[in-house]
């Protein structure tokens, strides 16, 4: 049963109203209009939306501001500079991806090489101290620790990853999302929602 006092976000477009365009977009960003970045408070609204829309439902983000600003220049270039930020912003997450795997690359490496180092230390130190409580201390030790080594890349190929992929998958999505500039009411606030 739907909460009454929620609204059901799963079937309802990404809604924002403001005065102007320029509130949509970060006031200090010194780029030409198309490349500009979104404001952050924007940018955290339609992700926060968009992360409880279903995976396979279409984005539709509907923007509501006066007539006015419809009709001015920047406001036809309005869908194409979201669209151009949230295709950039998928890019910069796959290049963070990829500087993931490169590290995990790496600190499989050296875990890996400090695993070879710990069995051949265990071995000797086996062979050097005995069976006894000492060497069974050395000889679990340096296994462990040659295991515990490798726990960093095995986080990294197993379980980092994913986050970053949902993110480009929702950010991918909001790139190519369908946005309508809506003349706002006359008396409507016109305030950010």
């Amino acid at each position: 049963m739907a909460d009454p006092l929620r609204p059901d976000r799963e079937h309802q477009p990404i809604e924002l109203r403001v005065r102007e365009v320029g509130q949509l977009f970060h006031s200090l960003d010194p780029l030409p209009f198309r490349e500009r970045d979104l404001d952050t408070d924007v940018e955290d609204y339609v992700i926060g939306w968009a992360r409880e829309l279903p995976a396979d439902q279409s984005i539709r983000i509907i923007i509501r501001l006066p007539q006015t600003e419809i009709d001015r220049q920047p406001a036809a270039q309005t869908a194409e500079a979201i669209r151009n930020y949230f295709a950039e912003r998928a890019e910069a997450v796959t290049r963070d991806l990829r500087e993931l795997f490169r590290m995990g690359r790496v600190a499989l490496l050296i875990g890996m090489a400090v695993l070879g180092v710990c069995i051949v230390l265990s071995t000797v130190a086996r062979a050097v101290l005995g069976s006894g409580w000492l060497g069974r201390f050395f000889d679990e030790g340096l296994v462990i620790l040659g295991w515990v080594a490798n726990w960093y890349p095995m986080q990294i190929f197993l379980y980092d990853w994913w986050p970053l992929v949902r993110r480009r998958r929702r950010l991918r999505r909001l790139a190519v999302a369908e946005i309508s500039l809506i003349p706002a009411p006359a008396d409507a606030g016109a305030d950010r929602q």
